[in-house]
């Protein structure tokens, strides 16, 4: 096998797309270890409705950064960088090609490219800057951000006032574009990426999706998010797909078929994001598994698609 010294593969895709089957064959070829990036698979309880691996699975190839937190914790990208670091190192210390899996872009940006770490939260100028917004109509402060650091901008979508305020926020605080601030900040971690992306049709995706929120039903989610509320889980925790949406059941403000159907239209937008995502990610070896299902058809078609995999065999 080529030596494992400073590689690193990346399996990366939207949610339900197949990633848990092929990285598990992977592994056990490369006869390595998996690190998850899913930022929903580090709490523990919380094992239907993130599709988490299997008891058996995880025993059959050791899996890291998995169950490590109670629900009522919280976790970051900081934080998931600094722990799959840890791992990594002492993986290729083993001489080990290590498999980092999941579809929380973020966590995998930082590690590819890196984490801008900005000022602190500025409550005050975000008030301001909302009642500008308020006072001015929507669209306002992503103009504002676009005469202030229009690299930034166009980066952002119009709506999404979180980040566009974020933006404004850093580039007032520190009297500088947040681009000139990130490009100067930001480093990667200096290993030596393979990254494979998994991709389907997106309405053979969207289907595959219902279908998997219908199976989490059968096998008990609602029982599993019961039992959840009663540990008074955290924030974090109770925004992941799934968990909210039965959350408002069991409160009593929906009935359980809208819940149903607000997971299924949520995890499909949720899939839509993640697509936008990794495709601003450099480099990716993307492989349509389009009609293929079986975690063996996949690694198949990957392995036959992605020339620069064979060298790990």
């Amino acid at each position: 096998m080529r030596s494992a010294m400073n590689k690193v593969i990346i399996i990366l895709g939207p949610t339900g797309v197949g990633k848990t089957g092929f990285s598990l064959l992977l592994a056990k070829k490369l006869n390595t270890e998996i690190i998850s990036a899913d930022s929903m698979l580090v709490y523990s309880h919380m094992d239907i409705g993130t599709a988490k691996p299997s008891t058996e699975e995880r025993a059959s190839v050791p899996h890291h950064l998995i169950n490590i937190l109670s629900p009522k914790e919280t976790f970051s990208a900081g934080l998931f960088k600094e722990m799959a670091t840890i791992v990594i190192n002492n993986l290729h210390d083993r001489d080990l090609v290590p498999l980092v899996v999941g579809g929380t872009g973020l966590y995998i940006r930082s590690l590819t490219k890196g984490l801008f770490d900005g000022p602190s939260a500025d409550l005050t100028m975000r008030e301001e800057l909302k009642k500008k917004e308020e006072d001015h109509g929507p669209g306002y402060l992503h103009k504002m951000l676009i005469n202030i650091d229009p690299e930034t901008a166009v980066r952002i979508e119009p709506n999404d006032r979180r980040r566009v305020i974020r933006a404004l926020e850093v580039s007032l605080t520190e009297q500088k574009k947040i681009s000139h601030i990130r490009n100067s900040s930001t480093k990667p971690l200096h290993y030596d990426f393979l990254k494979i992306g998994l991709t389907r049709d997106r309405k053979e995706l969207y289907s595959m999706i219902e279908e998997r929120v219908d199976n989490m039903m059968e096998k008990g989610l609602l029982a599993e998010v019961r039992e959840l509320l009663e540990m008074e889980p955290g924030r974090t925790a109770m925004q992941a797909l799934g968990y909210k949406e039965l959350g408002l059941y069991l409160k009593g403000e929906i009935d359980v078929i809208e819940a149903v159907r607000l997971i299924k239209k949520r995890t499909k937008m949720f899939a839509k994001r993640q697509y936008t995502w990794f495709n601003r990610e450099p480099d990716v070896h993307w492989v349509d598994i389009s009609g293929i299902h079986g975690p063996e058809e996949i690694y198949d078609r990957v392995t036959s698609s992605v020339a620069i995999l064979k060298e790990f065999n």
